[in-house]
């Protein structure tokens, strides 16, 4: 790991990047191919990319495994949550209409956080599936 000073300095150069775009997917996702799903694979790519680099301990400094478990119940969470929101005022299941005073608002709030709740738990799940392989054999 010490002769490997070029890959740390790219790496650490390109992360920021990789999270930017991954909220980038995130946010214009309701306009363009994208969303949720993806922005939560790019996201959990950037932390298997420094754990790659850096060392599964560090990764797990930046990204506990009590965190990265939290993430995935905290994601459906929000999904389900703006689900049930919607049907106490009054609407179906994920009809974001009434969540806001203007439809249309409600219908741009309701996607951003059921797709927020996409992200977060495909970001948990998938670092969790990395730490689990990762730490094979380390015992």
């Amino acid at each position: 790991m010490r002769l490997d000073v070029v890959l740390r300095v790219i790496s650490k150069l390109f992360i920021p990047f990789i999270l930017i775009f991954a909220l980038y997917v995130q946010f214009h996702g309701h306009y363009s191919p994208g969303g949720g799903f993806q922005a939560g694979v790019i996201f959990a790519a950037a932390i298997v990319l420094y754990a790659i680099i850096f060392g599964l301990d560090a990764a797990q400094r930046v990204m506990p495994p009590r965190l990265v478990e939290f993430m995935v119940p905290l994601g459906v969470l929000i999904f389900a949550g703006t689900g049930v929101a919607s049907m106490i005022l009054g609407a179906a299941y994920l009809d974001y209409d009434p969540l806001l005073p203007y439809a249309v608002d409600g219908q741009y709030w309701g996607i951003l956080l059921v797709e927020f709740g996409v992200l977060v738990t495909v970001t948990g799940a998938m670092i969790a599936i990395f730490y689990a392989f990762a730490a094979r054999g380390r015992t």
